[in-house]
């Protein structure tokens, strides 16, 4: 073949191969089988390495990821990503049409977009490059997901075209379709894994996974919808969108330039009949001013920009019969009650359990067994059932009775005077309990094990290797049983090791918090760590000792005083402490760099443009201020940024709390 026959057969696979992804991942509707395919994928991998020059950098065989991300580093947004105001109300997407009217005049256009629900990243390219992708976090600084980000098809490494500036955001959606989504989670259900509640969980979990090859394996998408650049060449939203699509990015084809409210809500109502034809799921619509010098003028409040909104369609609700009530029990031992039903499609999907919540749910429906019940799936994880049709039900029905053992180990369940849940006490012998336990206790925010994750726990415990959190110690021990195993090969098993024995180095705080003691979270843990510096002065302090320390109440000395009182537990951590985990502080203090906040204390709030909360934090403890956890009569000061929860200014301000910006405690410190 001459070299421009070898350029259009390259150019050729690579458009083929990309097709054929789109059609088994995307639509699960492939239309050659896999030998095929991989003859082709092999045919364009030895092309491409003889002919280098002509390397697309959209080939499928540059999407399979393979670097390991340890951690996730923390990056800054240069343009804060903030939240848009909601309404479910036409009327008030009325009455913000007139407050624009009112702003800028009658000459504007809106642009209509679907909202995704998936996860929003940032993406960042320089000189035609990407080079950041980041995901949207608190707003302020998310996590870096570039490796992730690069092995998905629709998001371009390198930009088409010319034209573009130097350097630019834009941002975006992570999703996944539908069928891909159900191809996959039934392979899990089928190879006995958990599977996911919905695509937007999945899609999340996904971006998030360590090794970039496993996330090349599972198909997500990415619609883009916003450009960000110091260099604005572009007057208006809709031509920046017409722009970027000829650069190479996946822009939603399902977007309209409005003239008025009218043709809006024309679009809404459209879309609220249409959407459960799309391949992916949406929520609502977007609605933006066009206009970028007319953005600026609407300006920002708060929480979210003047100058957009989005609307949010309701729940969909369906009527089905309740075959059968079930109940899981989670790591705390709660006991969750699961409407199991007759199939029924509903918002898109076919819907076959939905959420009880607890005992006090199922009294208040009345519910009995073959009842015509009412679901409904809105922004719930599964969908709930929200009412009886008592009218279709049979004479003879039997009435739903919660139980009173756990379905699990038969331990009689206990309800706390005050709470709602039922809980199983027998932490240590109910099997979701301990494997939930041990899931917690390795996880990032608790002792962040490298080389274990969730689902290596459970096989784990399936096969006997481990009962207790003691036991991931030993299991250097019953290193020639792991390698029976499939995919322990000897480096993943030494990683996982190496992770364990890492893992006796965290400090104090994180280990008592990966115990998994009820109501104590990442937050209390650390507060009673510094407060009783040791295990022994925890476990031996009395009721009145505990509450007297920072932020801690009845309700966790109570918890905390139950979980020492049994001997299991203190066992267990006898055994830790000989494994050599940390029990104590390590007598390190806070370094004061000045007094001048001593005896003052404060929360940090929303979302701040020139500090993290972090940062804030740090400078109030380095110069002798407490940081509490919750809003009460003992705080001095609430440190408010932008998007802060509504509940706790309303709080702050019934206690007359003094409410003050970043700016206002840097001048405190000056």
């Amino acid at each position: 073949m001459s070299l421009f026959e070898i350029k259009e057969r390259i150019d050729s696979l690579v458009k083929e191969l990309n097709e054929h992804n789109y059609k088994y991942y995307v639509l699960a509707q492939p239309v050659i089988s896999d030998i095929e395919f991989d003859k082709k994928l092999a045919e364009l991998a030895a092309l491409e390495k003889e002919y280098p020059e002509y390397l697309d950098p959209e080939s499928p065989t540059k999407k399979v990821g393979g670097d390991i991300t340890r951690e996730f580093q923390t990056v800054k947004h240069k343009w804060p990503m903030l939240s848009l105001g909601n309404t479910y109300s036409e009327q008030e997407l009325k009455d913000f049409d007139e407050r624009v009217h009112k702003a800028i005049g009658d000459n504007f256009e809106y642009v209509c977009e679907l909202k995704f629900d998936g996860l929003s990243i940032s993406l960042t390219y320089e000189n035609g490059k990407l080079l950041r992708a980041v995901t949207r976090g608190d707003g302020t600084q998310g996590d870096d997901v570039t490796n992730n980000a690069k092995t998905i098809h629709s998001i371009p490494k390198i930009i088409k075209g010319s034209g573009f500036p130097e350097s630019f955001d834009i941002r975006g959606e992570v999703f996944m379709h539908r069928a891909a989504f159900e191809k996959l989670n039934n392979e899990r259900i089928e190879n006995n894994e958990m599977a996911y509640a919905n695509p937007r969980n999945f899609a999340s979990g996904t971006l998030k996974m360590q090794d970039s090859s496993e996330v090349a394996k599972r198909p997500l998408d990415c619609f883009l919808y916003f450009l960000y650049t110091d260099q604005r060449t572009y007057t208006t939203h809709w031509e920046s969108l017409e722009t970027v699509k000829k650069w190479g990015f996946h822009v939603c084809d399902h977007t309209k330039l409005c003239k008025n409210i009218e043709d809006v809500i024309e679009f809404i109502h459209y879309w609220d009949e249409k959407r459960f034809d799309l391949s992916y799921d949406i929520d609502g619509i977007v609605i933006k001013v066009n206009n970028y010098d007319q953005q600026e003028e609407l300006g920002f409040t708060a929480k979210s920009p003047r100058w957009a909104i989005s609307y949010k369609y309701k729940a969909q609700e369906v009527e089905t019969i309740l075959n059968e009530v079930t109940y899981q029990v989670g790591r705390t031992g709660a006991v969750t009650p699961v409407a199991n039903l007759k199939p029924v499609f509903l918002a898109g999907t076919t819907v076959k359990r939905a959420t009880l919540h607890n005992a006090n749910e199922i009294k208040r429906l009345d519910l009995h067994i073959g009842d015509t019940v009412l679901v409904e799936k809105g922004g719930e994880i599964i969908p709930k059932v929200i009412a009886v049709n008592t009218a279709k039900r049979s004479a003879d029905a039997q009435s739903v009775i919660y139980p009173d053992t756990c379905p699990e180990c038969g331990s009689n369940l206990i309800r706390k005077e005050g709470e709602a849940v039922h809980y199983c006490p027998n932490d240590e012998g109910c099997p979701p309990q301990i494997v939930g336990k041990m899931q917690h206790f390795i996880s990032r925010k608790a002792m962040n094990i490298e080389g274990l994750g969730q689902e290596t726990i459970e096989t784990f415990y399936n096969k006997g290797f481990i009962e207790h959190i003691s036991d991931l110690y030993t299991l250097y021990e019953k290193e020639d049983l792991l390698k029976q195993l499939d995919r322990f090969g000897e480096k993943s098993i030494r990683n996982m090791i190496e992770g364990i024995e890492k893992s006796k180095q965290m400090p104090f705080e994180k280990v008592l918090f990966g115990l998994g003691i009820r109501y104590v979270g990442e937050t209390v843990a650390k507060k009673l760590a510094a407060h009783f510096k040791d295990i022994d002065s925890l476990m031996n302090a009395s009721f009145d000792e505990l509450i007297s320390a920072d932020e801690i109440g009845e309700r966790i000395a109570e918890s905390l005083i139950e979980y020492f009182n049994e001997p299991r537990h203190r066992e267990q951590i006898e055994i830790l402490r000989n494994h050599g985990l940390q029990f104590e502080t390590s007598g390190s203090a806070t370094v004061l760099n000045s007094n001048k906040l001593e005896g003052k204390s404060f929360i940090i709030s929303g979302v701040f443009e020139k500090y993290s909360r972090d940062e804030l934090k740090d400078l109030i403890e380095t110069n002798g201020g407490k940081i509490l956890s919750s809003i009460s009569a003992k705080l001095n000061y609430l440190v408010a940024g932008d998007n802060m929860g509504p509940s706790k200014l309303e709080k702050a301000v019934k206690l007359q709390i003094p409410v003050i910006s970043d700016e206002d405690l840097m001048s405190m410190l000056q």
